[in-house]
């Protein structure tokens, strides 16, 4: 099958008129459809697969293999010294922590709000997850961050991982002060924030390590992947021979050949690479980033500023020194006991839209009671309660003005039912 067929199986954003709509409207689009992958892709995608050339270290020169190409472009574009792509940003963060290079059971200071992957990665390196309390506003507690970070250090060495999580970045000029006055290195997960600023700095570029996730569902869509940035040539240096850069591989990175030497033959192989297809289906989207973000921004503030007049809603802002890069939209439920939730969200399918309420679905993975693989489960009431009501859709950045439109007036009735 050629590209144009290929193109021409793309499912339809349009909506589609088709089951339960809002009143006087369309049923809103399908969450799940995916902006199509650039056209500018196609020509090496068509070029590896009859080749069959998808080992990112089979070339001699691994300066010009479309998985270095990625980590070239995209470090240029975040603003970093160095980039590595893996196979997800589960692994970037692992990879990460293993770059610590903490003792055994040192405690990492991470969100209580969420998903699984962040803490699996700190059990992976065999580290010990510190959950903080998450307020209404979806981010860290800065109280109860400092009063953790003390007893961490109290401790002995350790290190906080901060996951912007749905795109809602925490308080980072207090994040990194603390962290820097006790000695204590930050990784910021950017899963669901490539594109967002913090005082006009890509978010991601602010702690010593950055991660970034390139599933489906995220601003740049390889289906899977991941990418880890930073400024030190010793971390990169670790991190591209813990990936799977076996024997001398690492050659073909171009950045600080001077550091592997070493490394080379004294840190476990975790063979994490990302090949050649997914950093060719990746690396033309780069180009888009900033036009799917704006998109995002422009759905986001749409839906916000209609369903936040609703007495029953309360949509979290933005911090003053964030711009945010959305491609979903949260907002907590008010006066509604738990038959009502229910029954909203019931209602809300019936319309189109899936509501996810992050604390009462069975088994959410972004409810910290369910990572029972953590150990003993710490008891977070304020994080706890916000989960019970916090509600999450998803707002592609490809959404038409009339896609959104449709969205809120599908949870507009939705609540109305519900009441």
């Amino acid at each position: 099958m050629n590209e144009q067929a290929i193109g021409a199986t793309l499912p339809t954003r349009e909506l589609q008129n088709q089951g339960a709509a809002p009143t006087g409207g369309l049923r809103p689009p399908s969450p799940t459809d995916a902006e199509p992958i650039p056209e500018e892709a196609w020509a090496e995608i068509r070029a590896l697969l009859q080749s069959g050339d998808l080992f990112r270290y089979t070339a001699a020169d691994g300066d010009t293999t479309p998985v270095s190409r990625l980590e070239r472009d995209f470090a240029a574009f975040i603003g970093s010294s160095f980039a590595l792509a893996v196979n997800s940003c589960s692994s970037a963060l692992f990879l990460a922590l293993r770059c610590l290079d903490l003792p055994r059971g040192a405690p990492v200071l991470i969100p209580a709000f969420t998903f699984a992957a962040v803490p699996s990665a700190v059990v992976h390196a065999g580290l010990r997850p510190l959950l903080v309390e998450c307020g209404d506003d979806l981010r860290m507690d800065m109280a109860d961050f400092a009063a953790k970070l003390a007893e961490a250090v109290a401790e002995g060495p350790a290190a906080v991982l901060v996951s912007h999580m749905r795109g809602h970045t925490s308080d980072m000029d207090t994040i990194l002060e603390l962290a820097e006055a006790a000695g204590v290195p930050v990784i910021e997960d950017a899963a669901h924030s490539l594109g967002t600023l913090w005082r006009g700095r890509r978010i991601g570029t602010l702690g010593r390590i950055g991660c970034f996730s390139f599933q489906s569902y995220k601003m740049v869509n390889g289906g899977e992947g991941g990418m880890l940035v930073t400024d030190d040539p010793d971390i990169i240096a670790r991190a591209i021979i813990m990936s799977g850069a076996y024997e001398h591989n690492w050659k073909k990175h171009p950045a600080v050949s001077a550091a592997f030497p070493r490394y080379q033959n004294r840190l476990p192989l975790y063979n994490m690479r990302m090949n050649n297809l997914s950093a060719a289906v990746i690396r033309p989207q780069i180009a888009h980033i900033d036009r799917r973000v704006g998109q995002g921004r422009r759905n986001h503030d749409r839906i916000a500023a209609r369903l936040d007049r609703h007495p029953n809603v309360i949509v979290p802002a933005p911090l003053p020194h964030e711009e945010r890069a959305p491609d979903s939209f949260q907002f907590l439920l008010e006066g509604l006991d738990e038959n009502a939730i229910g029954r909203f969200v019931a209602e809300a399918g019936r319309r189109g839209v899936k509501v996810s309420i992050f604390g009462r679905d069975i088994d959410n993975a972004r409810a910290f009671w369910n990572w029972h693989f953590i150990g003993e489960i710490p008891d977070l009431p304020r994080t706890r309660a916000m989960l019970m009501r916090a509600a999450d859709v998803r707002l592609p950045v490809h959404f038409s003005p009339e896609a959104v439109d449709a969205t809120a007036a599908a949870l507009e009735e939705a609540l109305a039912a519900a009441l």
